[in-house]
């Protein structure tokens, strides 16, 4: 296993960077080239066929066989022209990857015999994938195969290798979504109905509003060589075992430095194959820890945005095979520095052309800004739960609450500025009816809030939820995670207390109360409501933790007991209410999650078994036994004398540690070994996943602690693995 070591490091050594021969051409020539987009439509459809697909992406239409098949036809003729031989339905099932099966362009041809090319409307719109081996939560039996997945027309098709790519939904035989999407456009069109709604109070022109995301995708690079000589980081994606560099990000000299050339290499690569499926790379750069980098597009709308970062993750996989790196987006591949997130920056835009969350240039609209503004705090304030829930998981509990990532309690981050004007707005509202002068009063106020804004709305990087001047930030994201389950959650909560705030508003109304005031009470109330949610310190510091806890904030780090939050009856409501989940599919989709989190802690205990048993401790035997070599060597040598006596003694003390340290593994690994056997034993999966969480894991870092005591001691020609310094800084 070292001879495996060094190999890797001799073969890293030789590796030369990998440039692609056109780089440096316009993007703008190739640009969204394998995109069945807008452009391309109007070319190979008949205008009735174009004006039927926009109708259904703008009005969400359904698309009837006659109009599929010419959609289909039109498909098949630019995508055989550029080289498509098959086609895949394309879709995001409960797996945290994509799945597709492809199908070639052929049929019989009946006169004359041999095949020709062919794809219909039922191929394109409808297909019957098998739905025994993804994951259901219960939903399907293993004998019932049957699921379906059908066409998302408001994500275009796109051309990878040889395959055609329809985007899609996957639904069970009853109905049920399966995957990702599916419950992601339903919250879209929660919070598109509840926002327009409510924008009708200041505009009524408004009758669409969009939910906008742009994620920043932090990711880890490893040599291929490495990585393939280190099991844990094959099976689990992360290290096991490790002890820290001397050096890691101390100096923080990484962080926006010079790019490698081989990675530059590797990035610009990537980046080609990403613009020519239309997805708007943008920036990329060195993130702080060693071997650390970011990628991060031009916002779009949320599903489009979703699809496209699903994409560039595969994308960046297969490309990186190339240039002889392998990507992690594991949140916490290696202890002691900085995780990897997936930043969703989220907003809302009308079809007239306004952010909902920048600040107009009246005080109409910027009751409007404060209106939505007030209403996520509300919603993130009553549904803290949900939002942990939908992005705590085994690998991003690893990363939450350390080297800069944000905790695991939701807070929210305005600025001191926003703030302030939240506090004046609560002082001077009234409870009822105004009097001129406090109308005037406050219209000025609030028509103060774009300048204030402009230079006072600060960054911080230690809140899960922060406001940063036209958007919010949900930084608590993790790098591997599917960016939805976050937006679904998001979109629903926001969307759910929209609805409420107009009933309310309408109530006030309806009584006589004018609606500015009615607003204005309404927003005073959540102003008072939301203190405890707000908060603009340091969430790294304990202090917070107890502060936290005098706020009643919810903090959880357990991820089996954080999923326990979809099944309250006030988050059934939320989401039976905006027709997203209803209480069977959340039910299904706990119980997939809490597997999900048993499966990835055993086979980690698995694997760390496996190298700790078959690699470490052998190793570790060896150089005991070569240190006792050495004990008998100098007893020839120097006798029964002072000198043999003290040096005898430190090598005898050496071994005694490596003794107990070999010890403490055995020992741990068998602990490990019955405790996986006693949560196995258990039926009721919510029952598991605590046992896995409370008996199991916690004897992985007690094992990693020892073997990293050992990674000190033995001999470095001996050490098996590839060590931090060598994945981290060689390149």
């Amino acid at each position: 296993m070292a001879k495996l070591r060094f190999m890797a490091l001799k073969e890293l050594l030789n590796r030369k960077p990998l440039y692609i021969d056109d780089a440096g051409r316009p993007i703008s020539e190739y640009f969204g080239r394998n995109v069945f987009d807008m452009s391309k439509m109007k070319k190979y459809l008949s205008t009735e066929a174009f004006n039927h697909v926009m109708k259904a992406i703008e009005e969400g239409s359904r698309i009837d066989r006659k109009m599929a098949d010419q959609i289909a036809l039109g498909m098949k003729a630019w995508a055989t022209e550029n080289g498509a031989t098959h086609y895949t339905h394309w879709f995001h099932p409960l797996t945290d990857a994509t799945a597709e099966k492809h199908d070639a362009f052929i049929d019989f041809n009946t006169v004359g015999g041999g095949v020709f090319e062919s794809f219909s409307g039922k191929l394109l719109v409808q297909q019957e994938p098998d739905a025994s081996s993804l994951p259901s939560g219960g939903l399907r039996n293993t004998f019932e195969a049957r699921g379906y997945s059908a066409w998302d027309v408001s994500s275009p098709a796109f051309i990878v290798g040889t395959t055609l790519c329809l985007p899609t939904i996957f639904i069970s035989y009853t109905g049920e979504a399966l995957d990702y999407k599916m419950p992601l456009l339903k919250s879209l069109a929660a919070i598109d109905k509840a926002s327009a709604d409510v924008c009708q109070y200041f505009d009524k022109n408004v009758t669409r509003v969009t939910s906008n995301m742009g994620w920043e995708q932090e990711y880890f690079l490893v040599d291929e060589a490495l990585y393939m000589a280190r099991p844990d980081l094959m099976l689990t994606e992360r290290t096991l075992m490790g002890h820290s560099s001397s050096k890691d990000q101390q100096l923080e000299d990484h962080y926006f430095s010079s790019i490698p050339e081989r990675v530059i290499a590797y990035m610009e690569d990537f980046e080609r194959e990403s613009y020519l499926l239309g997805i708007p790379v943008k920036t990329r750069h060195n993130e702080v820890a060693p071997n650390q980098f970011e990628v991060a597009p031009i916002y779009e709308e949320a599903n489009l945005s979703n699809d496209h970062n699903q994409l560039i993750m595969d994308i960046m996989k297969k490309v990186a095979r190339k240039h002889g790196f392998r990507v992690l987006f594991h949140e916490k591949p290696f202890k002691g520095i900085n995780g990897s997130g997936k930043h969703n920056n989220w907003s809302l835009s009308t079809n007239t052309g306004v952010n909902l969350f920048s600040p107009g240039k009246n005080p109409r609209t910027n009751m409007q800004f404060l209106t939505f503004l007030l209403n996520v705090l509300k919603a993130v304030h009553d549904h803290q739960d949900l939002l942990l829930a939908s992005i705590l998981t085994a690998s991003n509990t690893h990363r939450l609450g350390s080297n800069e990532a944000p905790p695991s309690i939701i807070s929210v981050f305005l600025g001191h500025e926003l703030n302030r004007v939240l506090g004046e707005l609560e002082e001077t509202v009234p409870d009822k009816k105004m009097t001129p002068d406090e109308k005037t009063f406050i219209k000025l106020n609030i028509g103060k809030i774009p300048e204030i804004l402009l230079d006072n709305t600060d960054r911080n990087r230690t809140s899960p939820f922060a406001f940063t001047g036209d958007r919010f930030e949900y930084r608590a994201v993790g790098s591997s995670a599917n960016c939805a389950s976050a937006l679904i959650v998001l979109n629903t909560i926001v969307a759910g207390q929209l609805k409420r705030f107009k009933i309310e508003v309408d109530a006030l109304i309806d009584k006589g109360v004018k609606k500015d005031e009615a607003i204005l009470q309404t927003l005073k109330r959540y102003i008072k409501e939301t203190k405890n949610i707000r908060f603009d310190g340091n969430g790294y510091s304990p202090e917070w933790l107890e502060e936290a806890k005098r706020r009643g904030l919810y903090n959880i780090s357990s991820v089996p007991e954080a999923l326990e939050a979809y099944l309250t009856e006030k988050s059934k409501k939320v989401f039976s209410e905006n027709d997203v989940f209803d209480p069977k599919e959340l039910e299904a989709r706990t119980e997939v999650e809490l597997k999900k989190f048993i499966k990835k802690i055993q086979i980690e205990s698995r694997v760390l078994g496996d190298i700790t048993i078959n690699h470490i401790v052998p190793t570790a035997v060896s150089y005991m036994n070569t240190l006792f070599a050495n004990v008998h060597g100098l007893k020839e040598v120097f006798g029964k004398t002072a000198d043999f006596n003290t040096m005898a003694g430190d090598m005898l003390d050496l071994i005694k540690k490596i003794s107990d340290h070999i010890q403490h593994i055995k020992n741990m690994q068998a602990n490990m070994i019955q405790a996986r056997k006693r949560a196995n034993k258990e039926e009721d999966v919510h029952k598991a996943a605590r046992l896995y969480n409370t008996t199991v894991r916690p004897c992985l870092d007690e094992i990693r602690y020892h073997v990293d005591k050992l990674e000190l001691i033995v001999d470095n020609e001996m050490w098996p693995l590839p060590k931090y310094r060598e994945l981290l800084f060689a390149r």
